[in-house]
């Protein structure tokens, strides 16, 4: 069960992109971005297992600040993307031993560590693993061969993946899919995320497989996740 916290105006948009999500209208800046109202977002957020924030969430310094201060004080697990992300570069904060798993690209990583992207290429393990100690959260640093480092010196390689991902949106949807993961199996975090990873990897592959490199989007993924499931299931692939 899912629901998505948005600013006012934007909720028709987003309930009649799915049926099935529940939206929870947030007051909005004169530009349309989420204000800061604590109260709302919080009475939102009371019942949820599992918190994902980011994604088209946007720059306005009210947004910004609601963001640092959902990271900071909100104690269910969280994945954090994109404007999430952005929120928190050059930022103090701290995850105050929850679970918090955030998902940057190399770009975005080279904002969170002030470094380089160049840099970050240069030493994708070294570079996720340090942060993921010094900060106290899990990271996935996404790209060829996507990372998991955990705060305790661990680094899992992830083996599937495409060029054919190299799209915008496909992180979105890996955002999502460790959250829902999270959510259903909140007794073994880092396999879920692990299988998350895996899966989003997988379902990219297959896509690519019929659709092309050049061809695959980010929503086609949606219709991959099922047969990825089943191929790691040992159901026999129907592609």
């Amino acid at each position: 069960m899912t629901t998505v916290a948005s600013a006012e105006s934007a909720i028709p948009v987003i309930a009649s992109h799915a049926a099935e999500l529940m939206t929870a209208p947030l007051p909005e800046t004169a530009d349309g971005d989420i204000a800061m109202d604590w109260g709302k977002l919080q009475v939102a957020a009371e019942d949820k297992s599992i918190v994902a924030i980011g994604p088209g969430l946007g720059t306005n310094p009210e947004t910004v600040a609601l963001a640092r201060g959902v990271v900071e004080q909100f104690a269910q697990p969280m994945v954090i993307d994109a404007d999430g992300l952005n929120a928190l570069a050059g930022a103090q904060w701290s995850a105050h031993g929850r679970l918090r798993v955030l998902t940057p690209h190399p770009g975005e990583m080279s904002r969170l560590t002030g470094k380089k992207t160049s840099e970050i290429l240069a030493d994708r393990v070294g570079v996720a693993r340090g942060f993921a100690m010094e900060r106290r959260v899990t990271l996935v640093l996404k790209g060829y061969r996507t990372l998991i480092a955990f705060a305790d010196g661990r680094l899992w390689i992830n083996p599937t993946g495409t060029p054919a991902m190299a799209k915008g949106g496909t992180g979105d949807i890996l955002t999502g899919m460790i959250a829902g993961f999270l959510a259903q199996f909140p007794q073994e975090p880092d396999n879920a995320i692990a299988a998350a990873v895996y899966l989003h990897g997988l379902a990219g592959h297959l896509g690519a497989a019929e659709a092309g490199d050049k061809s695959l989007l980010a929503t086609d993924l949606l219709r991959w996740i099922p047969r990825a499931l089943e191929a790691c299931a040992g159901i026999p692939n129907r592609v």
